[in-house]
């Protein structure tokens, strides 16, 4: 009997913490039309000519901090995910595991569910939130990859599962581990994208950014628009938790360049909250379904040593959905 293909893909990590394999990841990453959407000949001279060369070194320091003897914790608990899954799921599926950036690779992955003849693919970005730096990214490489194929199978995908009740209950459930009543205020940082990512997917072109509060409310005119979901995460979170909303705060993290990126940051964030004298800050960061580098070391190293420097005594990194049974539940309801 023919099995039924699922296909989950992460963002990616590089196959080692040297030097050489960073440079390639990010090279593969950065010159994603999607990631960096400028035109190819500068997108190839900013990032061949710019951040490769001088990230590298300093990126792989980075990795070598959270990389330990299982390897990359956004790939072991990845391929944790996907086993779970495929243990879940049975003989009747079958279950792939690639990241959309360096190894396993999404070709390999498609390659072996069409060696095998699934009567069916389903793809699931791992990313709760769409953007089309992420999610739309994974969607179009795998129709590229799928194009080609003399006979395809019926293909679907995943969109988005920011409002997925059972991922919400693990942010949750992993904030009361460490005791709201400890912390003076709550973060929800999620991963930055560049305001001009937003204004393209705002296809009416008068609505995106045109109200300072436009990504509070999700609603029919930005329901696509990944910050108004990332608020929509947040607040789903902060309700089941029972916070008020001036105990929290949504910002964003990992901003690249000059350009606006989709605001407040976090880092002007932990600079405000100093100023009013909070002292200790729980963060959650629901842009990732695993730990990683953004998590790990980010958060976890950057803004907790940049917060004690500006009076407080320190973040708390949640945990992210990692390798929860509840989350190969939400991904058994959503393949259903």
């Amino acid at each position: 009997m023919s099995k039924k293909g699922i296909l989950l893909v992460n963002l990616g990590t590089p196959d080692s913490a040297n030097v050489r394999d960073v440079r390639k990841y990010l090279d593969q990453f950065l010159m994603d039309e999607r990631v960096i959407d400028i035109p190819k000949i500068n997108r190839t001279l900013l990032v061949k000519g710019i951040i490769v060369p001088f990230r590298s070194p300093k990126t792989a320091k980075l990795y070598r901090e959270i990389w330990d003897e299982s390897g990359s914790p956004l790939l072991y608990n990845s391929v944790k995910q996907a086993n779970m899954l495929q243990a879940k799921l049975g003989d009747e599926y079958q279950v792939e595991l690639a990241m959309r950036y360096q190894t396993p690779s999404v070709d390999s992955a498609l390659q072996r569910l069409k060696d095998n003849l699934v009567e069916s693919i389903q793809v699931i970005p791992m990313f709760p939130q769409y953007a089309s730096a992420s999610t739309g990214s994974v969607m179009q490489l795998v129709m590229e990859l799928v194009s080609k194929w003399p006979t395809v199978p019926p293909i679907s995908f995943v969109n988005s599962f920011h409002d997925n009740e059972k991922m919400i209950k693990i942010f949750a459930e992993n904030g009361r581990k460490h005791g709201l009543e400890n912390f003076d205020h709550v973060l929800f940082s999620f991963h930055g994208l560049p305001q001009r990512q937003l204004k393209k997917c705002d296809h009416t072109g008068n609505y995106c950014l045109k109200t300072e509060n436009c990504c509070d409310t999700l609603n029919d005119k930005n329901k696509y628009c990944y910050s108004a979901q990332c608020h929509h995460t947040a607040k789903l979170i902060a309700e089941e938790l029972k916070l008020d909303k001036a105990d929290y705060t949504v910002c964003y993290q990992s901003r690249l360049g000059k350009e606006p990126w989709v605001q407040p940051y976090t880092t002007d964030t932990l600079k405000k909250l100093a100023s009013e004298g909070k002292k200790k800050l729980l963060v959650f960061s629901p842009a990732f379904v695993a730990d990683c580098l953004e998590t790990l070391y980010e958060i976890t190293v950057e803004y907790h040593e940049e917060f004690r420097g500006l009076g407080g005594e320190g973040v708390q990194l949640v945990e992210s959905l990692n390798d929860n049974p509840l989350f190969i539940d939400a991904l058994q309801e959503m393949i259903n």
